[in-house]
């Protein structure tokens, strides 16, 4: 790696985690009393570091794609929930802008297909944002038809806007630097990423004029269905765990038990591997959430001095905290006697992943 490539990411990383602690932070803000004014500038810092947030993710993709990086991580997703989450995620954003967002599903209720979550949202989240930033007011329509044929899982999606002249041009980056220039940075980036990832998995993207001032948009993706022997991934844990968090910057911790506490655990916290160690002999945690790099003991170290401890404190799970994450690294955390490694900035459907795999490495509902 290229030191500017280096500097980078490491850019980009410590501004993602400053922000994930902004958005920690104003989420606690919302458990306040706050005036209507207090609660609509902590609305607006949240979704500020959630813009920010999804700029870098953005630019961090298309770097990769351009540089043929892009893979794609395929696991079993069930459509019909696809659809509920972009509801989830753009109601309250289209609202805001004045605009009514229509999510529908058309298909089995059951069916999924093995596919990479993430980037299917990324296809929808380009369309839907071009369509939100040029409504102003009024409606936008997101719809998905599923049909579970012999030769696989087709997908036909569809996104229903204002009529959009950016698409007048046949070429695609003089398109988006169209939509950069009336809509922003955000949404040409995400409307980029939306055509370069549908050509990624193989899709076919078509423009529908329609009777008005409308366009649609539709794409058609072919996926393969989820073997037999394959089943969707477990929900989370049914008794809340208690765990703890071990971090030395006061935003990260709060970041975490933010986090922990969206997957109804309970949370204590230690700021540096030695109070980590004191506090773990009790015995008292189900799981240990470590930072790596911290003053007067750092957290290979500490994992390593709670190994050495008797009874349950020294097989207690711990799960590594940190932004170096490269398989080497990874390994030599392994290697210490941790059970798995979450990446900061930390993405709550990968510390989920990583909370079901050390509280219930036999896959056994129960011993969860």
């Amino acid at each position: 790696m290229s030191l500017p490539d280096f500097f980078f990411d490491r850019m980009t990383a410590d501004i993602r985690q400053q922000m994930e602690g902004v958005r920690a932070l104003a989420q606690q803000l919302t458990r306040q009393r706050l005036a209507p004014d207090g609660e609509a500038c902590v609305a607006s810092v949240s979704e500020a570091a959630s813009a920010v947030t999804r700029l870098l993710d953005a630019a961090a993709d298309l770097r990769g794609m351009t540089r043929g990086e892009l893979t794609l991580q395929l696991e079993p997703v069930r459509l019909h929930n696809l659809m509920d989450e972009i509801q989830s995620l753009w109601q309250a954003r289209a609202a805001a802008t004045g605009v009514t967002l229509l999510v529908s599903y058309d298909g089995d209720p059951e069916a999924a297909a093995l596919a990479d979550r993430r980037r299917l949202l990324q296809v929808f989240d380009g369309f839907i944002g071009e369509a939100v930033g040029s409504q102003g007011r009024g409606a936008v329509e997101a719809g998905l038809h599923v049909y579970c044929e012999p030769t696989g899982v087709r997908l036909e999606g569809r996104v229903r806007g204002p009529r959009d002249t950016a698409w007048d041009s046949e070429d695609a980056e003089t398109r988006v630097r169209i939509i950069e220039e009336r809509l922003g940075l955000e949404i040409a980036l995400g409307a980029m990423l939306a055509n370069s990832v549908l050509g990624k998995m193989g899709g076919v993207l078509r423009k529908e004029s329609s009777a008005g001032a409308s366009d649609t948009v539709s794409f058609e993706i072919v996926l393969a269905p989820v073997p037999d022997e394959v089943s969707a991934p477990a929900d989370a844990p049914g008794r809340a765990a208690h765990i703890l968090v071990v971090d030395d910057n006061a935003t990260n911790r709060m970041v975490a038990q933010s986090l922990v506490e969206m997957f109804d655990c309970t949370s204590e916290t230690a700021e540096d591997g030695e109070e980590a160690v004191e506090t773990a002999r009790s015995g008292r945690f189900d799981l240990i959430l470590m930072d790596i790099r911290m003053p007067r003991m750092d957290g290979i170290a500490a994992t390593r001095a709670i190994r050495a401890l008797s009874g349950p404190a020294g097989a207690v799970p711990i799960i590594a905290l940190t932004a170096n994450a490269d398989p080497e690294d990874a390994a030599g955390y392994l290697a210490a006697g941790m059970n798995g490694v979450v990446e900061k900035p930390m993405k709550p459907e990968q510390l989920l992943a990583a909370l079901q795999d050390a509280l219930n490495p036999q896959g056994d509902a129960a011993a969860a």
